[in-house]
């Protein structure tokens, strides 16, 4: 085929990194499918991109037929290939698959041992996880700062102590000063409930970014010093966005911090220029309900939020219902519910537990009926 011919393969492939980098990934893949489609011959650099999208949609099929084309094309053995196949085949599931291919190559480079060890990770597989990472090292690859985040990341939720194995190699490094490993370091701590850690970490930080405080405050959600360190962030001249009234207003919620929360969040808008979103309002109707304000937050609801209610903000206040004993607003956000999931069993068993409390009896029947009609049970 002549070179022009296979030259032209770059508008496409420009095209196919524009359409991913936007999320459409599946717009990605069919452009993919028509070049293939006009004869356009694929070069070095289109595969991984596609593999991109396959594993950004979790698609195995498309995954694997990109695979047998780039085989017929010759770039069985290409290293790009080769890493974008890696990390394809374990973001689809296929971390079996993804290890073959692993273990395929003669010699690997960083990109390589990062692909298969955050698909252990992603799949909760931390001792093959472990083991990847002694090997690397081994290997004389080691991570870099933006490896250890993204691995860290996989750790957080994460019932194991690879995370921690993975902070000590980050201090025998002297990677902890390096703020994408900082706050993933945060953010693991926070997620192993040990808050004193990432404020460790958090407080011997040189620099910190709108992550960093945003990580500390989502750890502080159970403490009083939340307060402050939302004080503190304002005065460090890093301005606010919606994740960080998230983490703040769910923190007032889980504090009782009433008058704190209802100011913040009324100056939102005004004062930080973050308009409050679903999950805000989510917040403030957790807030209000644990309070017992139900009334309040129902007003909250039905007459200042500018959208439809979906289940979190409906949840929130059949939860606080549920608590509280009043059935007259539960039974309203129960119907909402039922609407937007109906299939979610815990809607339904609030609104018993509301009924049963309320000594309705017959009303608890009639939702057990429902609910089996539904077949809930």
């Amino acid at each position: 085929m002549p070179l022009s011919h296979r030259s032209g393969a770059f508008p496409w492939n420009a095209l196919i990194s524009g359409y991913s980098e936007l999320g459409q990934h599946e717009d990605a893949l069919a452009l993919y499918f028509q070049m293939e489609e006009d004869g356009i011959e694929p070069d070095c650099f289109t595969f991984p991109r596609v593999l991109k999208a396959c594993g950004a949609i979790g698609s195995l099929p498309h995954g694997e037929a990109v695979h047998r084309h780039l085989i017929r094309c010759g770039f069985a053995v290409d290293p790009f290939a080769l890493n974008g196949l890696i990390d394809m085949y374990a973001k689809c599931g296929d971390i079996a698959g993804a290890r073959r291919l692993f273990d395929s190559i003669p010699k690997r480079d960083a990109v390589s041992w990062n692909a298969m060890l955050n698909g252990y990770i992603r799949h909760g597989l931390f001792p093959e996880a472990m083991d990847i990472c002694r090997r690397m090292l081994v290997a004389c690859h080691e991570p870099d700062a933006v490896t250890i985040s993204s691995i860290l990341a996989g750790c957080a939720s994460a019932r194991c102590d690879l995370g921690l194995h993975i902070h000590g190699w980050v201090l025998r490094r002297g990677l902890e000063s390096a703020i994408s490993v900082a706050n993933s370091l945060i953010t693991m701590y926070s997620e192993r409930n040990q808050l004193h850690s990432a404020r460790h970490i958090f407080n011997s930080m040189p620099e910190k970014d709108l992550v960093s405080w945003n990580a500390i405050l989502a750890a502080s959600r159970r403490d009083h010093r939340v307060v402050d360190l939302f004080r503190k962030m304002e005065r460090s001249g890093i301005a606010p966005d919606a994740i960080t009234f998230v983490s703040f207003l769910s923190a007032c919620a889980n504090l009782g911090l009433v008058e704190v929360g209802c100011t913040v969040f009324d100056e939102m808008e005004d004062k930080y220029g973050v308009k409050p979103g679903m999950e805000h309002y989510g917040c403030m109707v957790n807030l209000l309900g644990r309070a017992g304000l139900i009334e309040e937050a129902q007003n909250l609801v039905s007459t200042k939020m500018p959208f439809d209610g979906g289940p979190t903000v409906w949840g929130a206040l059949l939860y606080a219902c549920s608590v509280h004993g009043n059935v007259c607003i539960g039974e309203t956000a129960a119907a909402r519910l039922f609407e937007l999931e109906p299939d979610n069993m815990h809607n339904f068993d609030l609104l018993r537990k509301i009924y049963r409390d309320a000594g309705r009896l017959e009303d608890v029947e009639r939702v057990g009926k429902l609910m089996k009609e539904r077949g809930l049970y």
